[in-house]
């Protein structure tokens, strides 16, 4: 199944659903006023019950709504560093030997949930556009809560993967993560989710079982007014999701809603190709960047500028 929110034109409110046609959504705000609500109340019991009810719904043409982020108010996200090759070429641009802690455990950061945006524009202001970056990653939403989860059982706990833009201002970044409390205000501003939360079972024909988890063979591809800048796939991840969510969860309860990110695929940014450099190929305003990665769709955003003035 491929769940979604969206705001319907013909009355301007926000509803969710899920896809039940190549074009059709059904309509399930009469059971929750959104997704995250929705696992709250019934988490995934409901949830891998909820294709059977689809026909019961309003059938709306996908060209009868606009689709928002598909989980637009998480209660929390985290973002992971699970490619070694990314964080080798992160660690190599900032003139840091790789170091050997990264095979003993993954990392993670709390980033803004405030700050998730689906299609369309993803709106930035002036020092934003100083070395603007996209991240190609993928996302997962928990579906129930839990504790102390072990990573045989973590994928039991996932709702559904997504494609997440995690847009990073690099000047703003750079700064700040020499006084090792980054990254975090140059990654406040703009997370971009959607446009589809897959289901596992969607996914099925592509998994790799693991003893630590689940792997997903997706292909991931990320483009600038066309032209390809990253090519890679999800099942190369050094950790798996199950392992972030055991390393996340320790001491720590997760509940329905959660958002974990993967971090960035290999290739998966300009600044692995630049480092930190002026370059040409910085995002600029105007730019359109199109991140697709296999069965979860694509994710296109244009960027807008906006004033500074206080609001």
């Amino acid at each position: 199944m491929r769940f979604c929110s969206f705001k319907r034109k013909s009355d301007n409110k926000d509803s969710w659903g899920v896809m039940s046609g190549p074009d059709t959504v059904a309509d399930f705000s009469s059971l929750a006023p959104d997704l995250r609500s929705f696992l709250e109340k019934d988490g995934l019991t409901r949830f891998s019950q909820i294709e059977k009810e689809t026909k019961n719904h309003p059938q709306l043409n996908i060209s009868e709504v606009v689709l928002k982020a598909c989980l637009p108010n998480p209660p929390t996200i985290r973002d992971g560093y699970a490619f070694r090759n990314h964080v080798e070429a992160s660690r190599r641009n900032r003139n840091l030997p790789m170091i050997p802690e990264f095979e003993e455990f993954p990392v993670f950061y709390y980033g803004e949930p405030r700050s998730i945006i689906g299609p369309g524009d993803v709106k930035v202001q002036s020092k934003h556009l100083d070395h603007l970056d996209f991240e190609l990653e993928v996302g997962v939403v928990i579906g129930k809560k839990g504790k102390n989860i072990p990573a045989e059982k973590a994928d039991e706990y996932i709702a559904g993967y997504m494609i997440w833009n995690d847009w990073s201002a690099r000047a703003l970044q750079v700064a700040e993560m020499k006084l090792s409390m980054g990254p975090v205000k140059g990654k406040d501003f703009a997370n971009a989710f959607g446009p589809w939360l897959v289901t596992r079972e969607e996914l099925a024909s592509k998994k790799i079982p693991g003893p630590k988890g689940e792997r997903f063979d997706l292909s991931m591809k990320a483009f600038v007014n066309g032209k390809q800048y990253s090519s890679g796939n999800l099942k190369d991840m050094s950790f798996t999701f199950a392992q972030i969510i055991e390393r996340a969860s320790y001491g720590c309860t997760i509940y329905p809603g959660d958002v974990f990110g993967s971090g960035t695929v290999g290739s998966g940014c300009i600044m692995e190709g630049v480092g930190y450099a002026p370059s040409d190929k910085w995002i600029k305003e105007g730019d359109e960047v199109e991140l697709q990665v296999e069965g979860l769709g694509v994710l296109k955003n244009k960027v807008v500028l906006v004033g500074d003035e206080l609001e």
